[in-house]
This record gives C-alpha cells, sequence and structure tokens, in this order.
C-alpha cells in the first residue's frame, strides 16, 4: 500500500529483539553489584532489623545489625537508608552507590541470617569511600560481626 504522501507503507520490523537475545546470552553480572539475595528490599525487614538489632554510631554513618536464629540457613541481608537529610537526589544516590560498593566484598565474611541497616548521617555526602569504609568496619567490629579488616 502506498501512503497520502507518496511513500511506501512499511512493515515494522523489530531489529532490536535479535540484539537483545545476544545481549542477554553475553551478560555476566557486575562482581561489585549485591545480589538479589543479599539486598534486603522489604520495609518489614528494615523496620525489625532498625528497632531490635543492635546499633553503633559512627560520624558519618549508624549501623543497625539483627541475627534471626530462623534465618540462620539464608544469605546475609543489606539494605540502605539514605533520607533527604543527606543531600539532593544526586548526592543520595552517589552515597548509596559508594556504601553498596564498600559491603560487597564483606558479604562473604558476614554471619548467615544476619540482617544490617546502614543509614547515611548527613556527613556522609562530603564523605570519601575511604572514611565510609573506615566507619563501616569500626561499625561492624563494635557490633562483632566481623574482624573489623579494611575492604578498600
Amino acid at each position: 500500500m502506498v501512503s497520502g504522501c507518496g511513500c511506501a507503507r512499511v512493515r515494522a520490523v523489530r531489529s532490536c529483539l535479535h540484539g537483545a537475545a545476544r545481549a542477554a546470552q553475553s551478560f555476566r553480572p557486575d562482581p561489585r553489584v549485591l545480589r538479589r539475595a543479599e539486598r534486603m528490599r522489604r520495609s518489614r525487614d528494615f523496620r525489625e532489623t532498625v528497632s531490635s538489632g543492635n546499633r553503633a554510631g559512627r560520624p558519618r554513618l549508624v549501623v543497625h545489625a539483627a541475627s534471626d536464629s530462623d534465618l540462620d540457613s539464608s544469605a546475609p541481608n543489606v539494605g540502605f537508608v539514605v533520607s533527604a537529610g543527606v543531600g539532593g537526589s544526586v548526592v543520595r544516590h552517589r552515597v548509596t552507590r559508594q556504601l553498596r560498593h564498600l559491603m560487597r566484598p564483606r558479604m562473604e565474611s558476614l554471619p548467615r541470617g544476619t540482617r544490617i541497616v546502614i543509614r547515611a548521617l548527613p556527613a556522609a555526602a562530603t564523605a570519601t569511600s575511604a572514611q565510609l569504609d573506615v566507619d563501616i568496619s569500626k561499625a561492624l567490629l563494635r557490633l562483632g560481626i566481623t574482624e573489623g579488616a579494611a575492604h578498600v
């Protein structure tokens, strides 16, 4: 069929599906990103960890940790709370990425069934990754969760 302007009508071809299929086959997960099983996603888990767990405060963050005997067979979970008090959207997401990157290598050494919530304080907005790493290490050491080795 010919359109009103004289151009021939062309059937749309979904060529991007072939590229997407090839990309999906070659996809390898990023080892720096937390796995789905390691991420805390439900608000109930955040609430229970913060209310019933132990906490250790540092100048730039607060770490809440809880251990559940029912979850001893499950992988450790970690969640992050970065409120608007830390800064705008760009700053909050940067801080979250830094914290996630610093927690990834620690996940292997955490005891099974451990839940951790890291709440960033406003001072985290201007902190370097090295400073955040020291704060996380000291907080986990204070909570008795790891040996406290830095993971930068």
